[in-house]
């Protein structure tokens, strides 16, 4: 019983720790086939249509706006953004309104190697994935990895998916508004609607454009 159970510990940190380590290895030169969301959706009885393109294929304007929404200290902190996570924390004392504060690399960890929804273990695994990415990769390939296996939404992932189903182009051609509202329907993309977007979704966009121009040298790491 007790070889059984260390064989049983062997087989789970291979699962959980190496295979995530030897696959960060390969995603740093090569594309993503396929995430663990992809499949949960195909199974459900969902399309999947992504196109992978490199980080030149990619326009700037699209990287900028999701820093922008998302995870504005994304060239500067090493995964976490603490200061972001004790916003968080405030808000949930002070108004009871719990709001994520994930950061891209966050996200990025969690769509390669992780399942959707919310529990502890999850949270725990993406906190152990997070500095991996981090310590592994440049910036410049978490944001490319992340950008090709976002979800736009149902069926749609990555850039190029989805700036061809909203808008008829390409991820290298989108436009500054294009790009904040692709960025705009990220936290729900299930949700809200990129080529139709509503009241809220373009006044966010709006939002994140503003943002944008603020941000500066926060931008370096994707303003090449």
């Amino acid at each position: 019983m007790f070889s059984f159970l260390k064989r049983l510990v062997r087989w789970l940190l291979a699962l959980v720790i190496v295979l995530p380590l030897l696959l960060t290895l390969v995603y740093r030169f090569l594309p993503v086939p396929v995430t663990p969301l992809m499949v949960i959706r195909l199974i459900e009885g969902e399309s999947l249509s992504k196109h992978w393109q490199p980080a030149h294929r990619i326009a700037n304007s699209l990287k900028s706006s999701v820093i922008a929404s998302e995870d504005n200290k994304f060239c500067q902190h090493s995964g976490f953004d603490w200061d972001a996570f004790a916003d968080v924390a405030s808000e949930f004392k002070n108004e009871g309104k719990l709001r994520g504060g994930s950061t891209i690399s966050m996200q990025t960890a969690k769509n390669l190697y992780l399942w959707p929804g919310r529990s502890w273990v999850r949270k725990g695994l993406e906190a152990v994935y997070t500095p991996m990415l981090e310590l592994m990769l440049p910036k410049e390939r978490i944001m490319t990895l992340y950008l090709n296996i976002a979800e736009f939404g149902p069926g749609i992932y990555g850039a190029e998916a989805a700036a061809q189903a909203y808008f008829n182009t390409s991820a290298a051609q989108l436009s500054p508004y294009q790009s904040a509202l692709l960025a705009a329907v990220l936290p729900n993309p299930r949700q809200y609607n990129a080529g139709r977007p509503s009241a809220y979704v373009q006044g966010r966009a709006a939002t994140i454009r503003v943002r944008v121009k603020q941000l500066g040298p926060l931008l370096s790491c994707v303003s090449k």
